[in-house]
C-alpha cells in the first residue's frame, strides 16, 4: 500500500472514526466544565490532587455492543485490562475496579463476569462493585476504576524536540479474525504486573513526562491524540514501530491499527531515549524510537525516504472540541 493510501485507510478506519466521536462530546463539555482542573480533560485518567500528595486517578471504560456480543468473556478480561492501562499510561497503580453490566438473562453476564474476574486476578485489581441488570435486550458493559500515581505522565506534556518511543509486547497473538494482539490472557501473571510498573517507574524518575497507551485508535491514532493534547506535530518513522515478524508492508495497516494488550506512547526527553528503551527491553518488551516531537499541529507519516500528512489538527480537530466551540457562557445554577 502506498503512503498516500495508507493515510487514507487510517483515516477512515473504525478506530479513528470512534475518537473523532470525542470531539462532539468534548464540544459540549468545553462550555460547561471549570477551567482550573488539575489535568485537562481529555486524558487517559481523571487525575484530582490529594491533600496529602500525588494524585488519584479515576477511569472508564465502555464497550461496545457487538464486542460484547461476539467475544463475552474476552469483552470481560478486556474491560481490566484496559482500565488498568489507563492508570499505568498516567504513572499511576491501580487500586480497584467497580463495573456494570447489562444482559438479556443471568447465562448472557456469565461469561462476561468470568472474563472480568479472571483479569482481575491476573493484574492483581480487586473488583469491589459494581451495577448489574439481566433484563436487557442486549449486552452492554462498562467497568470503571481508581487508582493513584506520585507523579504525573499525561498526554500534555510532549514538546518540540522530544522523541517519541513506542513499547509493545509482541509476545502474543491475533484474536482472530479481530483486530486483537492478545499478549496477556496466557503471559505470567507476575510478568503482566512488572511489565506495567515500568510506566510509573519512568514517570517517578523523570524520565518521561507525557505518555498514552496504545488504544483502538491503534499506534498512530494513539500518538494523534497525544500529539493534539499536547498542542504539537510530529513526523512518525513507520519502519521504526515494534513488530511481530510476521507483519509485512501488505499487513502493516492490520498493525496499525490494532489493539495492542499492552502498548505505550512516551514522549522522551533526547537524553532519557536510551534510559526509557532499556528499561522496556530488559523486560522482554520491543521498544524504539519512531519519531520526534516537533512545533505545529501535523502528524506526517514517513516511508521509503518519503512522508505524508496523516492529520493536521488545526484545521480537523481529532478528539479535542473545535475552536468555535469554547465558549465564556455561564450555566444557570
Amino acid at each position: 500500500m502506498k503512503l498516500d493510501a495508507l493515510c487514507q485507510a487510517l483515516r477512515e478506519s473504525r478506530g479513528f472514526a470512534h475518537k473523532v466521536d470525542i470531539s462532539d462530546v468534548m464540544s459540549v463539555l468545553t462550555k460547561r466544565l471549570p477551567k482550573d482542573g488539575a489535568v485537562p480533560i481529555g486524558d487517559d485518567c481523571a487525575a484530582i490532587p490529594l491533600p496529602e500528595g500525588g494524585w488519584l486517578l479515576f477511569a472508564i471504560e465502555g464497550f461496545v455492543d457487538d464486542f460484547v456480543e461476539r467475544m463475552p468473556w474476552f469483552a470481560g478480561y478486556c474491560g481490566v485490562m484496559v482500565n488498568v492501562s489507563d492508570i499505568y499510561a498516567m504513572g499511576g497503580r491501580p487500586m480497584a475496579v467497580v463495573d456494570a453490566l447489562w444482559s438479556s438473562g443471568a447465562a448472557g453476564s456469565a461469561p462476561v463476569l468470568d472474563g472480568l474476574a479472571a483479569a482481575s486476578q491476573r493484574y492483581g485489581v480487586p473488583i469491589v462493585g459494581g451495577h448489574s441488570n439481566h433484563r436487557s435486550a442486549r449486552g452492554q458493559l462498562a467497568v470503571a476504576i481508581v487508582g493513584r500515581a506520585q507523579r504525573l505522565l499525561t498526554s500534555f506534556d510532549a514538546e518540540p524536540g522530544d522523541r517519541l518511543v513506542m513499547a509493545i509486547d509482541l509476545r502474543g497473538a491475533w484474536e482472530e479474525p479481530y483486530p486483537y494482539w492478545n499478549a496477556s490472557t496466557h503471559a505470567p501473571a507476575e510478568r503482566l504486573r512488572g511489565d506495567l510498573e515500568l510506566l510509573p517507574q519512568i514517570a517517578e524518575a523523570g524520565l518521561a513526562a507525557a505518555a498514552k497507551d496504545i488504544s483502538m485508535a491503534g499506534a498512530i491514532g494513539t500518538s494523534l491524540m497525544l500529539l493534539e493534547c499536547s498542542k504539537v506535530g510530529a513526523t512518525i518513522n513507520l519502519a521504526a514501530i515494534p513488530r511481530p515478524k510476521s507483519i509485512d508492508e501488505a499487513s502493516l495497516l492490520r498493525w496499525l491499527t490494532a489493539f495492542p494488550s499492552y502498548g505505550f506512547v512516551l514522549s522522551v526527553k533526547p537524553a532519557s531515549v536510551g534510559a526509557v528503551l532499556h528499561a522496556f527491553r530488559t523486560r522482554g518488551l520491543a521498544a524504539a524510537e519512531v519519531g520526534q516531537v516537533e512545533a505545529g499541529s501535523r502528524l506526517h507519516l514517513a516511508q521509503h525516504g518519503g512522508s505524508a500528512l496523516l492529520w493536521d489538527w488545526a484545521g480537523e480537530p481529532f478528539i479535542t472540541a473545535p475552536a468555535t466551540a469554547v465558549s465564556t457562557e455561564t450555566v444557570d445554577a
